[in-house]
């Protein structure tokens, strides 16, 4: 029978990146509150989950600006969508963008809970490099 491991080990440490791994799945996967709050829920979920544990994990700082990124990027989308709705094709723009945004944001969860890094697809990095 192997002696205990003593407290400060290797559980500790087990423990602290299951927990940043929780932090990173939630950066991405609390964007899907914006199917119940459509505008400000893409953008508040992340937007919280990065401010308060930005400081925790130089990971969770990553995962938090990349998923803002993505979802800044599709506020811009949708807005440019919405005025192509004038036009009705904006309609169908804005419903594929809604179903991207969606498995985008559980593609990204399901990676970060792999413990992998997920670059999202159709984000806008030129401006979301000076903002985050």
């Amino acid at each position: 029978m192997p002696p205990p491991l003593p407290a400060g080990g290797p559980p500790t440490a087990s423990i602290a990146s299951s927990n940043v791994r929780t932090w990173n799945i939630l950066c991405h996967a609390s964007a899907l509150l914006g199917v119940f709050l459509h505008f400000p829920g893409h953008l508040l979920g992340p937007l919280i989950v990065w401010l308060a544990k930005r400081g925790d994990s130089p990971e969770i700082d990553a995962h938090g600006k990349e998923s803002l990124n993505f979802q800044i990027s599709m506020l811009i989308y949708n807005l440019v969508a919405a005025v192509f709705c004038l036009v009705l094709i904006g309609f169908f723009f804005l419903a594929v963008l809604w179903v991207l945004n969606a498995v985008f944001v559980i593609v990204a969860s399901i990676q970060a809970s792999d413990g992998k890094f997920y670059r999202y697809p159709m984000t806008i990095r030129s401006f979301s490099k000076g903002i985050l």
